[in-house]
């Protein structure tokens, strides 16, 4: 009797909660949500049931039933804002962040909601004028309205909202002036007194700044942010009222007149950036700034001369940039003494002199750049590892000079990431922690807008990153087992600092959407604080499209279920066959969720998903929107595969899009195969896949944008380099580690099978990527035999061995690249007029002659530009090498690259001065910088 009224307990106690505890959530918001749940159909699977507060919908949190914040971050909304959530009249956090395809005009009634304390609604892609009504908006106290398509003019109501800190309408197309109050009834910015932060950057504001923008009553002011506009007039005196001011960015503006004095009293300023405008006159005295890290004067119409002593009193300076302003006379060896200076760029200005860093110079200088001055000598540091640079100067003339480092027209690339120990791939999209847990991570792009320190031989900034991050995630008990940081690279054209993050779960293999919004919101709330020097950042989440659950709380449905299910237990005993059956389709129909691309169609040939690393899909609409619809001005080339276009991500990434034509598209076979190869390899000599599109038959990959073009275009002229000796040297170098790592370190080794100049690609800083990979073979796999029935490649650059025998090994790829070596000399195709390259310099050649007597078939810039060409003969002897008749006569890739290096160091170069100095330090033995 007893269990029977235990039982019926539990039944009235679970009738009560479904009839007086669920469905309490406020009627009116609760028919708010459902209207925004119509309009945003990907919410339709996230918000179920009938009660949003009592059931925790994804992003929803209330307080006494009420809804009071919406953090919807990441989630791929599509739609429009509706006017209705102006309804939600308790709501107090509105955070949209990362959902780029909501669109359409914000709600002229969005100011209703008074108690609104965050609007975050950066990275979608709103349109038209800001509502007026976002004044009415008391309580606000952070507005980012950045990376959207916003037009019109900024507000004047704005300034009405007197708690707002965080004002940030940066990368939108914001015109017309800055609205300042008129001391009466008309409000303006200069009333926003608690303001911390004005991020106006990248938009198309104009006129003169106001001189009553800036007031003494504005004591938290930390950043003002006005760069790439289209600002006129002078700096306004009242900016040294701000005494807490530390970023001040007026870069690539239209400014005019002198720099003024008055800046000296901003004596906490660690960033200012004046380049790119129309100073004129001198530079002030900034004695005073002695916490400035950053200092950029560059393309200025200033008459500097000479250096000022006062720059070498600026204790904390790291960065000094003042190229293009006229700058005239010597340079005193007291400019490099600062003792945390990092970089000097003083290019393109008249200084004159023998170059001497002296003896006191810093211990974290690494980059001083004097190109395009009127230097007549230099005095090597000893023992130093600085990055000088003096071409086009009057040093470099000098014949003995020319092939000096320090002579090098090409600055090195600047890049760092972090490094895995885990060997062994995770398979699709996953990654390994720290702990080698196979983890769908969450990834997306930190980036700093105005860094306090340059270059990336100094990685105490970045371990301090880290160690910030994970310290943060872990005491604030957030659901991340560890953070790692990829790919950190310098956005020259924004002065930004970009930095590729992921967040791995902690227990589970995948972020649910509730911890993902969690993680997100740390950002766009600015709850994360980083360390000094870091700046002012915004954090960018890529698409993370797959959940397991969402809601922590458990349905009611599912507890009256059980216990139903409790009662027909033997019932459920019987059909156990059937039972298992349905589970074995639930799994099959949950890894599809997991996989997207297992039933991927791939025509004919009917293949299997192509196993990525992280790769994204994208869809045919978002290629199209990213190159304004394929448009001609956005072709870069193409052939028999298709054409080439370059596109601009939402993040500002350029990419390069290969789309193939209709009737010429590679088989599914081949589509799949270089999706799968290039997804999986990471190493700065070989081409960065970013994603594919296999959508409304379409075929397209997408690439980092690689702006000079292939190695054939250089060697014809057609991208316009010069390519000397030494600079063929250092691409042979370059795409040769990319062959090594490809043939040794890749998991499993990969065979590339089409190495020629058309798949070597010349990055801003004539660094070679190996790319191309519709025809490459993994070495090991039973389901990719290595000898193969069909011989493919490109004539000219056809193993021999292989065409006779359908033996592909290793060495194919060998003597493809030994091709390349002779393509390099002579600047020709390999088979130019019915001559083919190999026999040519066989034919030709005579060891007992200078240049092996091949001076005829040398590409005729390699003389003219290069002088002695040191080397040479041990260059051809390499290259002939590598195309011997018999795969066992070649050499190993890896013994080509010492070989090749051993070559540079006979010319008098350093082989590592092409790789990234986290390389060299690592040990790494190719330079492959692994992410």
């Amino acid at each position: 009797m007893s269990s029977r009224t235990g039982i019926f307990k539990l039944l009235l106690l679970l009738l009560f909660h479904v009839c007086f505890v669920s469905a309490f959530t406020d009627g009116s918001d609760f028919t708010v949500l459902e209207t925004l749940k119509g309009e945003w159909k990907t919410l339709s699977e996230k918000w179920k049931g009938s009660d949003p507060c009592g059931a925790e919908w994804v992003g929803i949190s209330c307080n006494n039933n009420r809804v009071v914040n919406i953090s919807l971050g990441n989630l791929n909304l599509q739609g429009k804002l509706h006017e209705d959530i102006s309804n939600l009249f308790e709501l107090q956090i509105l955070d949209l962040t990362s959902n780029p395809n909501l669109t359409g005009q914000l709600p002229l009634n969005i100011g209703n909601l008074k108690k609104l304390t965050i609007l975050n609604l950066m990275g979608c892609n709103f349109t038209g004028q800001i509502p007026d009504s976002i004044g009415s908006l008391e309580q606000l106290k952070t507005l980012s309205l950045n990376l959207n398509n916003f037009t019109g003019d900024i507000p004047p109501s704005i300034g009405r909202l007197s708690k707002l800190y965080w004002f940030d309408i940066a990368d939108n197309k914001i015109e017309g002036g800055l609205p300042v109050s008129d001391g009466k009834s008309s409000p303006g910015l200069d009333m926003l007194h608690a303001v911390g932060h004005f991020h106006f950057g990248n938009n198309l504001l104009s006129g003169e700044i106001p001189e009553r923008l800036f007031n003494s009553n504005m004591t938290s002011l930390k950043h003002v942010l006005f760069d790439n506009n289209k600002f006129s007039g002078k700096i306004p005196d009242n900016l040294s009222l701000l005494k807490s001011l530390e970023v001040l960015r007026l870069d690539r503006n239209r400014l005019s007149g002198d720099i003024p004095s008055s800046l000296n009293n901003l004596t906490n300023l660690a960033e200012l950036h004046l380049a790119d405008n129309k100073f004129t006159g001198s530079l002030p005295n900034l004695a005073n700034l002695t916490n400035l890290y950053t200092l950029d004067v560059s393309n200025n119409p200033l008459t500097v001369s000479p250096i000022p002593s006062w720059i070498a009193s600026l204790r904390s300076l790291s960065t000094l940039r003042m190229e293009r302003i006229q700058l005239d006379g010597p340079i005193p060896t007291s400019l490099f003494n600062p003792f945390q200076l990092q970089t000097v760029n003083l290019k393109h200005n008249l200084i004159n002199a023998t170059i001497d860093l002296g003896t006191n110079f810093s211990k974290q200088l690494d980059f001083v750049d004097l190109r395009d001055n009127k230097i007549i000598g230099y005095k090597e540091a000893a023992n130093s590892r600085i990055e000088v640079m003096l071409a086009d100067n009057r040093v470099c003339e000098d014949v003995a000079n020319r092939l000096n480092r320090y002579c090098n027209a090409v600055q090195p690339s600047s890049s760092f990431s972090t490094v895995t120990n885990c060997r062994s791939p995770c398979g699709q999209d996953k990654e390994p922690t720290s702990a080698c847990r196979c983890v769908y991570p969450l990834k997306g792009v930190f980036t700093l807008r105005s860094p306090s320190f340059s270059g990336f031989s100094n990685t105490s900034y970045f371990n301090a990153f880290q160690l910030s991050l994970t310290a943060f995630f872990k005491n604030g008990n957030y659901p991340v087992d560890s953070v790692a940081m990829r790919d950190i690279r310098e956005d020259k054209n924004n002065y930004n600092l970009l930095i590729n993050l992921l967040f791995f779960p902690l227990r589970e293999e995948r972020f649910n959407q509730q911890d993902m919004k969690t993680i997100i919101s740390a950002f766009s709330t600015q709850s994360y604080k980083p360390p000094e020097r870091f700046g002012p950042y915004i954090f960018v989440a890529d698409w993370y499209p797959e959940f397991s659950g969402g809601s922590k709380s458990v349905h009611m449905g599912i507890i009256i279920g059980a216990v139903v299910g409790a009662a027909v237990l033997l019932l459920l005993l019987t059909i156990a066959g059937i039972y298992a059956l349905r589970q074995r389709r639930r799994a099959e129909r949950a890894t599809d969720q997991i996989n997207p691309f297992a039933k991927w169609d791939a025509g004919k040939n009917n293949t299997d998903a192509p196993q990525l690393m992280g790769a994204k899909a994208f869809t045919f609409e978002e290629l199209s929107k990213y190159t304004d619809k394929f448009s001609e001005a956005n072709d870069v080339g193409g052939g028999g595969y298709g054409q080439v276009y370059k596109g601009v991500l939402p993040s500002g990434q350029l990419v390069a899009i290969k789309r193939a034509q209709q009737g010429s598209m590679q088989g599914g076979l081949e589509f799949k195969t270089e999706i799968e190869l290039l997804s999986r390899v990471h190493h700065k000599n070989v081409v960065r896949l970013l994603g594919f599109c296999f959508d409304q038959s379409e075929q397209m990959l997408v690439y980092e944008y690689i702006p000079n073009g292939s190695l054939r275009d250089g060697l014809s002229g057609k991208n316009g380099i010069t390519l000397d000796w030494t600079r063929r040297l250092k691409i042979a170098l370059g795409s040769g580690k990319g062959l090594a790592y490809l043939h040794e370190l890749a998991d499993p080794p990969i065979i590339h099978r089409d190495v020629k100049s058309n798949n070597i690609l010349l990055d801003e800083n004539l660094t070679a990527k190996v790319a191309d990979f519709g025809l490459s073979k993994l070495v090991g796999d039973p389901e990719k035999a290595h000898v193969t029935t069909q011989v493919k490649g490109t004539m000219g650059y056809l193993d021999p061995e292989y065409y006779m025998t359908n033996q592909l090994t290793e060495k194919s790829d060998v003597y493809g690249f030994g091709v390349v070596m002779l393509e390099l000399l002579t600047g020709k195709s390999p088979i130019d007029r019915g001559s083919y390259v190999v026999k040519e310099v066989k034919k030709k050649m005579d060891k007992t002659r200078a240049l092996y007597d091949l001076q005829e078939l040398l590409d005729t810039t390699i003389i003219a530009n290069s002088g002695n060409i040191k080397g040479f003969e041990k260059y051809v002897d390499v290259a002939l090498r590598c195309v011997e008749a018999e795969g066992v006569d070649r050499p190993s890739m890896s013994e080509v690259v010492q070989e090749i290096e051993s070559i540079l160091r006979l010319a008098g170069l350093n082989p590592n001065a092409e790789s990234a100095t986290f390389d060299e330090a690592s040990g790494d033995p190719y330079g492959q910088g692994f992410v």
